[in-house]
């Protein structure tokens, strides 16, 4: 890239329980023969220069794929944490990186251009943060942020007991970055429960 602030780290949040799933492991979930964490990989891997897993637990189960898996440094911090864990380990692992590209784990389908249309709208709008919408609704964990609001974040979820990824977004000026559905689809469908599972093995078979 042209410049130092716009290098980024993909940080693919894989932290949550799966509570919807019988407490499954989502990122292992399979669809159309791979697992989600497979297919937000394959698709956040070519938009960014580095990438890396957040997850809880055993990294080991990630080894295979041969990414840094940077498990949540605050307890019960909810994605705000695993954001935090990513900007840390870019500061300390690659510092020219400007910022971090957020994805959920359990969201098949998010834009290949997902990277180009956050930065050029965070750039035209002068702004901080830029969080990506779809048919009106905001998706709060599909952000581009800054590494350098890492000490904010963290005196938020520490010093406050800030859970709630909008309202330390909404602290900033914040780039909404509109994303229209393909085919009739949101591309930020995600996979909460066994049906949903099941619509998106469709979706996959409809596009051959």
């Amino acid at each position: 890239m042209s410049r130092s602030e716009d290098t980024v780290l993909g940080v693919i949040l894989a932290g949550g329980g799966g509570r919807r799933f019988g407490g499954r492991d989502k990122a292992f979930i399979s669809l159309a023969g791979q697992s989600l964490a497979a297919h937000a990989i394959g698709r956040l891997a070519p938009q960014v220069e580095a990438l890396l897993v957040n997850a809880n637990g055993d990294a080991a189960r990630f080894s295979s794929f041969g990414l840094p898996v940077v498990a949540d440094t605050i307890e019960n911090g909810g994605p705000l944490a695993g954001v935090l864990a990513g900007m840390e380990w870019a500061l300390k692992n690659r510092p020219g990186t400007g910022h971090v590209l957020s994805v959920a784990v359990d969201t098949p389908f998010f834009p290949q251009d997902y990277r180009e249309k956050m930065m050029r709208r965070l750039h035209e709008d002068e702004a901080v943060l830029a969080c990506a919408v779809s048919s009106g609704r905001l998706h709060p964990v599909f952000c581009l942020w800054p590494v350098h609001l890492a000490g904010e974040l963290r005196m938020a979820l520490v010093n406050e007991g800030l859970r709630k990824v909008r309202v330390f977004i909404n602290r900033y000026a914040c780039a909404r970055v509109s994303f229209a559905p393909r085919a009739g689809q949101d591309p930020f469908f995600n996979i909460n429960r066994a049906e949903d599972q099941r619509a998106a093995q469709e979706r996959f078979i409809r596009r051959g």
